[in-house]
Protein backbone atom coordinates (compact mmCIF):
# COMPACT_ATOMS: atom_id res chain seq x y z
CA UNK A 1 0.00 0.00 0.00
CA UNK A 2 2.89 2.44 0.57
CA UNK A 3 4.22 1.64 -2.80
CA UNK A 4 1.36 2.36 -4.42
CA UNK A 5 0.88 5.47 -3.08
CA UNK A 6 4.39 6.74 -3.55
CA UNK A 7 3.80 5.98 -7.04
CA UNK A 8 0.60 8.01 -7.22
CA UNK A 9 2.23 10.76 -5.39
CA UNK A 10 5.15 10.65 -7.80
CA UNK A 11 2.67 10.45 -10.99
CA UNK A 12 1.07 13.60 -9.52
CA UNK A 13 4.51 15.64 -9.02
CA UNK A 14 4.90 14.79 -12.41
CA UNK A 15 1.50 15.74 -13.83
CA UNK A 16 1.74 19.33 -11.88
CA UNK A 17 5.42 19.99 -13.66
CA UNK A 18 3.65 19.48 -17.17
CA UNK A 19 4.24 22.45 -19.01
CA UNK A 20 2.71 23.56 -22.39
CA UNK A 21 5.35 23.08 -25.61
CA UNK A 22 4.96 24.81 -28.81
CA UNK A 23 5.46 22.78 -31.89
CA UNK A 24 8.40 23.52 -33.62
CA UNK A 25 9.88 22.69 -30.24
CA UNK A 26 8.51 19.13 -30.01
CA UNK A 27 8.99 18.73 -33.74
CA UNK A 28 12.65 19.89 -33.01
CA UNK A 29 12.92 16.90 -29.97
CA UNK A 30 11.85 13.80 -32.46
CA UNK A 31 14.32 15.05 -35.29
CA UNK A 32 17.06 14.99 -33.02
CA UNK A 33 15.97 11.48 -31.37
CA UNK A 34 15.69 10.63 -35.00
CA UNK A 35 19.43 11.69 -35.86
CA UNK A 36 20.53 9.86 -32.35
CA UNK A 37 18.87 6.62 -33.43
CA UNK A 38 20.43 6.73 -37.03
CA UNK A 39 24.08 7.59 -35.21
CA UNK A 40 23.61 5.23 -32.38
CA UNK A 41 22.68 1.93 -35.14
CA UNK A 42 25.85 3.62 -37.61
CA UNK A 43 28.04 2.90 -34.49
CA UNK A 44 27.06 -0.36 -33.44
CA UNK A 45 27.43 -1.54 -36.84
CA UNK A 46 30.70 -0.57 -37.23
CA UNK A 47 32.02 -1.90 -33.61
CA UNK A 48 30.47 -5.36 -34.71
CA UNK A 49 32.35 -5.16 -38.38
CA UNK A 50 35.67 -4.21 -36.37
CA UNK A 51 35.03 -7.20 -34.44
CA UNK A 52 34.19 -9.70 -37.36
CA UNK A 53 37.16 -8.35 -38.65
CA UNK A 54 39.69 -9.26 -36.20
CA UNK A 55 38.01 -12.85 -35.84
CA UNK A 56 38.94 -13.00 -39.95
CA UNK A 57 42.53 -12.11 -39.19
CA UNK A 58 42.96 -14.59 -36.35
CA UNK A 59 41.74 -17.07 -38.63
CA UNK A 60 38.83 -17.84 -36.60
CA UNK A 61 36.12 -17.91 -39.48
CA UNK A 62 36.75 -18.05 -43.16
CA UNK A 63 36.48 -14.57 -45.84
CA UNK A 64 33.04 -16.17 -46.70
CA UNK A 65 32.12 -16.98 -43.57
CA UNK A 66 32.83 -13.06 -42.02
CA UNK A 67 30.93 -11.38 -45.79
CA UNK A 68 28.07 -13.84 -44.49
CA UNK A 69 28.48 -12.34 -40.70
CA UNK A 70 28.57 -8.53 -41.62
CA UNK A 71 25.62 -8.76 -43.77
CA UNK A 72 23.40 -10.30 -41.00
CA UNK A 73 24.87 -7.68 -38.44
CA UNK A 74 24.02 -4.86 -41.29
CA UNK A 75 20.56 -6.06 -41.68
CA UNK A 76 19.29 -6.36 -38.08
CA UNK A 77 20.95 -2.64 -37.81
CA UNK A 78 18.64 -1.38 -40.89
CA UNK A 79 15.89 -3.10 -39.28
CA UNK A 80 16.71 -1.32 -35.65
CA UNK A 81 16.55 2.06 -37.52
CA UNK A 82 13.45 1.33 -39.26
CA UNK A 83 11.49 0.15 -36.27
CA UNK A 84 12.80 3.23 -33.86
CA UNK A 85 12.65 5.96 -36.51
CA UNK A 86 8.68 4.71 -37.19
CA UNK A 87 8.07 4.76 -33.75
CA UNK A 88 8.85 8.26 -33.81
CA UNK A 89 7.03 9.09 -36.66
CA UNK A 90 4.09 7.89 -35.16
CA UNK A 91 4.73 10.56 -32.10
CA UNK A 92 4.97 13.03 -35.37
CA UNK A 93 1.74 12.28 -36.70
CA UNK A 94 0.21 12.52 -32.84
CA UNK A 95 2.07 16.13 -32.93
CA UNK A 96 0.34 17.06 -35.82
CA UNK A 97 -2.95 16.30 -35.34
CA UNK A 98 -2.54 18.00 -32.30
CA UNK A 99 -1.56 20.89 -34.05
CA UNK A 100 -4.59 20.47 -35.98
CA UNK A 101 -6.89 20.09 -33.40
CA UNK A 102 -5.81 23.54 -31.53
CA UNK A 103 -4.40 21.37 -28.20
CA UNK A 104 -0.69 22.65 -29.41
CA UNK A 105 0.39 26.45 -29.75
CA UNK A 106 2.60 27.21 -32.23
CA UNK A 107 6.43 29.79 -31.21
CA UNK A 108 4.79 32.84 -30.74
CA UNK A 109 2.12 32.17 -28.61
CA UNK A 110 3.95 30.82 -25.78
CA UNK A 111 6.41 32.59 -23.55
CA UNK A 112 7.78 30.04 -22.17
CA UNK A 113 11.73 28.64 -23.06
CA UNK A 114 11.51 25.43 -21.95
CA UNK A 115 13.50 23.16 -23.92
CA UNK A 116 13.87 19.96 -22.73
CA UNK A 117 14.57 16.86 -25.02
CA UNK A 118 13.32 14.50 -22.69
CA UNK A 119 9.61 15.53 -22.79
CA UNK A 120 6.17 14.49 -24.78
CA UNK A 121 3.21 16.51 -25.14
CA UNK A 122 -0.38 15.15 -25.02
CA UNK A 123 -3.24 17.70 -26.08
CA UNK A 124 -2.64 20.50 -23.74
CA UNK A 125 -0.54 18.80 -21.34
CA UNK A 126 3.26 17.85 -21.09
CA UNK A 127 4.46 14.97 -19.52
CA UNK A 128 8.56 14.64 -18.57
CA UNK A 129 9.97 11.28 -19.19
CA UNK A 130 13.26 9.48 -18.89
CA UNK A 131 14.21 9.12 -23.28
CA UNK A 132 14.64 5.35 -22.78
CA UNK A 133 15.95 4.92 -26.59
CA UNK A 134 19.49 4.13 -25.29
CA UNK A 135 17.89 1.61 -23.03
CA UNK A 136 15.64 -0.21 -25.02
CA UNK A 137 18.92 -0.41 -27.88
CA UNK A 138 20.61 -2.08 -25.24
CA UNK A 139 18.56 -4.13 -23.72
CA UNK A 140 17.33 -5.59 -27.12
CA UNK A 141 21.72 -6.30 -28.03
CA UNK A 142 21.99 -7.72 -24.26
CA UNK A 143 18.62 -10.11 -25.49
CA UNK A 144 20.18 -10.80 -29.05
CA UNK A 145 23.46 -11.81 -27.34
CA UNK A 146 21.92 -14.34 -25.31
CA UNK A 147 19.85 -15.83 -27.70
CA UNK A 148 23.23 -16.17 -29.92
CA UNK A 149 25.04 -17.43 -26.80
CA UNK A 150 22.57 -20.24 -25.61
CA UNK A 151 22.12 -20.70 -29.80
CA UNK A 152 26.17 -21.02 -29.75
CA UNK A 153 26.17 -23.28 -26.92
CA UNK A 154 23.50 -25.47 -28.44
CA UNK A 155 25.15 -26.16 -31.98
CA UNK A 156 28.45 -26.32 -29.73
CA UNK A 157 28.72 -29.91 -27.56
CA UNK A 158 27.85 -30.33 -24.22
CA UNK A 159 30.63 -31.52 -22.37
CA UNK A 160 28.66 -33.37 -20.63
CA UNK A 161 25.62 -35.69 -21.63
CA UNK A 162 23.51 -38.42 -20.16
CA UNK A 163 21.85 -41.79 -20.92
CA UNK A 164 19.45 -44.03 -19.62
CA UNK A 165 21.20 -47.70 -19.45
CA UNK A 166 19.37 -51.15 -19.65
CA UNK A 167 20.98 -54.36 -20.18
CA UNK A 168 20.59 -58.09 -19.89
CA UNK A 169 22.14 -61.40 -20.82
CA UNK A 170 23.38 -64.85 -18.81
CA UNK A 171 24.91 -64.63 -15.92
CA UNK A 172 27.35 -67.42 -14.63
CA UNK A 173 30.29 -68.21 -12.82
CA UNK A 174 33.83 -69.15 -13.49
CA UNK A 175 35.92 -71.51 -10.60
CA UNK A 176 39.82 -70.36 -9.78
CA UNK A 177 39.69 -67.72 -12.77
CA UNK A 178 39.11 -70.52 -15.16
CA UNK A 179 37.06 -69.96 -18.49
CA UNK A 180 36.79 -73.82 -18.86
CA UNK A 181 34.92 -73.92 -15.59
CA UNK A 182 31.83 -71.91 -17.17
CA UNK A 183 28.72 -74.13 -16.71
CA UNK A 184 30.09 -76.61 -14.32
CA UNK A 185 27.43 -75.88 -11.90
CA UNK A 186 24.85 -73.36 -13.18
CA UNK A 187 22.99 -73.67 -16.02
CA UNK A 188 24.40 -71.11 -19.17
CA UNK A 189 21.18 -69.86 -20.59
CA UNK A 190 18.64 -69.68 -17.97
CA UNK A 191 21.06 -68.01 -15.73
CA UNK A 192 20.46 -64.49 -16.35
CA UNK A 193 20.69 -60.77 -15.47
CA UNK A 194 19.36 -57.89 -15.97
CA UNK A 195 20.46 -53.50 -15.37
CA UNK A 196 19.20 -50.67 -14.97
CA UNK A 197 21.20 -47.65 -14.83
CA UNK A 198 21.35 -43.74 -15.49
CA UNK A 199 25.37 -42.84 -16.49
CA UNK A 200 26.88 -39.43 -17.64
CA UNK A 201 29.58 -38.61 -20.17
CA UNK A 202 31.85 -35.91 -20.09
CA UNK A 203 34.36 -35.09 -22.73
CA UNK A 204 38.15 -35.24 -21.80
CA UNK A 205 38.70 -31.80 -23.30
CA UNK A 206 36.65 -28.88 -24.29
CA UNK A 207 37.24 -28.97 -27.53
CA UNK A 208 35.13 -31.80 -29.74
CA UNK A 209 36.56 -34.94 -29.66
CA UNK A 210 36.33 -38.97 -29.60
CA UNK A 211 37.22 -39.77 -26.01
CA UNK A 212 34.63 -39.62 -22.62
CA UNK A 213 34.58 -40.44 -19.45
CA UNK A 214 31.38 -42.23 -19.12
CA UNK A 215 30.22 -43.00 -15.01
CA UNK A 216 26.60 -43.83 -12.93
CA UNK A 217 24.90 -45.76 -10.59
CA UNK A 218 22.98 -48.82 -11.40
CA UNK A 219 20.40 -51.58 -10.17
CA UNK A 220 21.84 -55.31 -11.33
CA UNK A 221 19.47 -58.42 -10.86
CA UNK A 222 21.95 -61.69 -11.29
CA UNK A 223 20.15 -64.70 -11.40
CA UNK A 224 21.81 -68.15 -10.91
CA UNK A 225 20.11 -71.21 -11.56
CA UNK A 226 21.27 -74.73 -10.60
CA UNK A 227 21.56 -77.92 -12.04
CA UNK A 228 21.20 -81.52 -11.50
CA UNK A 229 18.61 -81.22 -8.65
CA UNK A 230 21.06 -79.09 -6.49
CA UNK A 231 20.69 -76.41 -4.09
CA UNK A 232 22.70 -73.74 -1.94
CA UNK A 233 23.20 -74.87 1.24
CA UNK A 234 24.64 -72.87 4.10
CA UNK A 235 26.94 -74.55 6.53
CA UNK A 236 28.56 -72.00 9.34
CA UNK A 237 30.83 -69.95 7.09
CA UNK A 238 30.76 -72.10 3.96
CA UNK A 239 27.78 -71.86 1.40
CA UNK A 240 27.64 -75.47 -0.48
CA UNK A 241 25.98 -77.24 -3.34
CA UNK A 242 24.30 -80.20 -2.42
CA UNK A 243 21.68 -82.54 -4.81
CA UNK A 244 18.09 -82.54 -3.08
CA UNK A 245 17.47 -86.14 -2.54
CA UNK A 246 13.71 -85.75 -1.10
CA UNK A 247 12.63 -83.48 -4.11
CA UNK A 248 12.81 -83.39 -7.44
CA UNK A 249 13.31 -79.77 -7.63
CA UNK A 250 11.95 -77.58 -11.21
CA UNK A 251 13.35 -74.59 -10.00
CA UNK A 252 16.34 -73.94 -7.99
CA UNK A 253 17.69 -70.17 -8.61
CA UNK A 254 19.92 -67.79 -6.50
CA UNK A 255 19.28 -64.49 -6.91
CA UNK A 256 21.05 -61.37 -5.72
CA UNK A 257 20.35 -57.80 -6.12
CA UNK A 258 23.14 -55.17 -6.03
CA UNK A 259 23.56 -51.77 -6.52
CA UNK A 260 26.80 -50.52 -8.72
CA UNK A 261 29.28 -47.43 -9.92
CA UNK A 262 30.56 -48.36 -12.86
CA UNK A 263 33.21 -45.95 -14.95
CA UNK A 264 34.34 -46.05 -17.92
CA UNK A 265 36.89 -44.56 -20.28
CA UNK A 266 35.07 -44.26 -23.92
CA UNK A 267 36.20 -44.26 -27.27
CA UNK A 268 33.33 -43.06 -29.64
CA UNK A 269 33.93 -42.98 -33.68
CA UNK A 270 30.62 -40.78 -34.08
CA UNK A 271 31.60 -37.97 -36.39
CA UNK A 272 31.97 -34.46 -35.42
CA UNK A 273 29.11 -31.94 -37.12
CA UNK A 274 30.74 -28.84 -38.37
CA UNK A 275 28.80 -25.73 -38.99
CA UNK A 276 29.17 -23.37 -42.03
CA UNK A 277 30.63 -21.23 -39.22
CA UNK A 278 33.56 -23.36 -38.97
CA UNK A 279 32.66 -23.87 -35.45
CA UNK A 280 32.60 -28.49 -34.58
CA UNK A 281 29.73 -30.09 -32.69
CA UNK A 282 30.90 -33.85 -31.32
CA UNK A 283 27.73 -36.18 -31.92
CA UNK A 284 27.76 -39.19 -29.59
CA UNK A 285 26.24 -42.62 -30.45
CA UNK A 286 26.23 -42.50 -33.76
CA UNK A 287 28.99 -44.79 -34.79
CA UNK A 288 31.10 -47.52 -33.40
CA UNK A 289 31.92 -47.18 -29.44
CA UNK A 290 33.91 -48.75 -27.07
CA UNK A 291 34.37 -48.74 -23.55
CA UNK A 292 36.86 -49.88 -21.00
CA UNK A 293 36.50 -49.56 -17.01
CA UNK A 294 35.19 -51.37 -14.12
CA UNK A 295 33.07 -51.03 -11.06
CA UNK A 296 32.37 -51.26 -7.67
CA UNK A 297 29.24 -51.68 -5.37
CA UNK A 298 27.31 -53.27 -2.95
CA UNK A 299 24.77 -56.47 -2.48
CA UNK A 300 21.66 -55.12 -1.41
CA UNK A 301 20.14 -58.79 -0.89
CA UNK A 302 19.78 -62.15 -1.87
CA UNK A 303 17.22 -65.37 -2.03
CA UNK A 304 16.99 -68.41 -2.86
CA UNK A 305 13.87 -69.54 -4.40
CA UNK A 306 13.26 -73.59 -4.81
CA UNK A 307 9.83 -74.74 -6.42
CA UNK A 308 8.66 -78.85 -6.53
CA UNK A 309 5.80 -81.02 -6.07
CA UNK A 310 5.08 -82.68 -2.91
CA UNK A 311 3.81 -86.52 -2.47
CA UNK A 312 0.16 -85.48 -3.07
CA UNK A 313 1.00 -83.39 -6.60
CA UNK A 314 0.97 -80.19 -4.98
CA UNK A 315 2.96 -77.37 -6.72
CA UNK A 316 5.22 -75.89 -3.60
CA UNK A 317 7.44 -72.99 -4.40
CA UNK A 318 9.74 -71.61 -1.53
CA UNK A 319 12.03 -68.41 -0.75
CA UNK A 320 15.01 -68.67 1.68
CA UNK A 321 15.91 -64.95 2.49
CA UNK A 322 19.84 -65.53 3.40
CA UNK A 323 23.28 -64.15 2.66
CA UNK A 324 24.77 -67.09 1.91
CA UNK A 325 27.82 -66.06 2.54
CA UNK A 326 28.63 -63.92 -0.35
CA UNK A 327 30.18 -60.91 0.09
CA UNK A 328 28.99 -57.58 0.48
CA UNK A 329 31.22 -55.48 -1.41
CA UNK A 330 32.00 -56.33 -5.03
CA UNK A 331 34.26 -54.75 -7.40
CA UNK A 332 36.04 -55.70 -11.07
CA UNK A 333 36.35 -55.08 -14.96
CA UNK A 334 33.55 -54.68 -17.78
CA UNK A 335 33.96 -53.74 -21.30
CA UNK A 336 31.32 -53.04 -24.39
CA UNK A 337 31.90 -52.63 -28.28
CA UNK A 338 28.76 -51.64 -30.19
CA UNK A 339 27.20 -49.59 -32.90
CA UNK A 340 25.43 -46.53 -31.60
CA UNK A 341 23.08 -47.25 -29.09
CA UNK A 342 23.07 -51.49 -28.55
CA UNK A 343 26.88 -52.67 -27.20
CA UNK A 344 28.03 -55.87 -26.94
CA UNK A 345 28.62 -56.01 -22.56
CA UNK A 346 31.04 -58.40 -20.23
CA UNK A 347 31.25 -57.51 -16.87
CA UNK A 348 33.83 -59.57 -13.99
CA UNK A 349 34.19 -59.99 -10.61
CA UNK A 350 37.40 -59.60 -9.42
CA UNK A 351 36.20 -60.63 -5.69
CA UNK A 352 34.78 -63.95 -4.96
CA UNK A 353 31.09 -64.05 -5.03
CA UNK A 354 30.66 -66.49 -2.05
CA UNK A 355 33.37 -65.86 1.28
CA UNK A 356 36.01 -69.00 1.48
CA UNK A 357 35.99 -69.49 -2.24
CA UNK A 358 37.57 -68.40 -5.59
CA UNK A 359 34.00 -68.88 -7.11
CA UNK A 360 33.59 -65.32 -8.97
CA UNK A 361 30.49 -64.04 -11.13
CA UNK A 362 30.77 -63.41 -14.98
CA UNK A 363 28.04 -61.75 -17.18
CA UNK A 364 27.87 -61.09 -21.05
CA UNK A 365 25.05 -59.57 -23.19
CA UNK A 366 23.33 -56.48 -24.94
CA UNK A 367 23.38 -53.05 -23.16
CA UNK A 368 21.40 -50.21 -24.45
CA UNK A 369 22.65 -46.67 -23.61
CA UNK A 370 19.83 -44.71 -24.83
CA UNK A 371 20.14 -40.47 -24.47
Amino acid sequence: MKRIICILLLLCATISQAQEKTFEREVSKISKRIERIAKEQKDSLKAKVIAIDKRLDKGEITKSTSETLKKEVAAYHARRIEKLVSEQEALLQILVQDKTNGKIASSGELDSDYDEENTFTIGSKTFIFKDNDNYFETQNEKREAREKKWRDKGRSSRITTSQFVFAMGINNVLTDNDLSTLGDDYQTWRSRFYELGFTWKTRLTREPSQFYFKYGVSFLWNNLRLKDNQQHVKNGDMTNIETRIDQDLTESRLRHVQMNFPVHLEWDLSKNKIYSDGRKRDRTNESVRLGIGGFAGFKLGTRQYLEYQDADGVDVETVEYDNYNMNIFNYGLSSYVGYKDVSFYVKYDLNPLFKNTETRNISMGIRLDLD
